[in-house]
């Protein structure tokens, strides 16, 4: 399952690897692509990720999702 996430405040290399590492580690986690221009963050995960899990991961990061 793919879900598309908008994060905003990344700016360089250092933000998508903040970001990506903090995703991966979230249970059940397979795939995290970043494009860095748009702040689009796709996460492939086997099962649908709780919301609030993934926010957490992305603020532990320093970084927000959008509304």
């Amino acid at each position: 399952m793919e879900t598309i996430y908008s994060v905003t405040g990344m700016t360089c290399q250092h933000c998508v690897n903040a970001v990506t590492e903090e995703l991966q580690g979230l249970d059940g986690v397979s795939d995290v692509r970043v494009d860095l221009p748009t702040g689009s963050v796709t996460v492939t995960s086997v099962r649908p990720l709780d919301p609030a899990a993934v926010r957490a991961a992305v603020d532990e990061a320093g970084y927000a999702v959008a509304a």
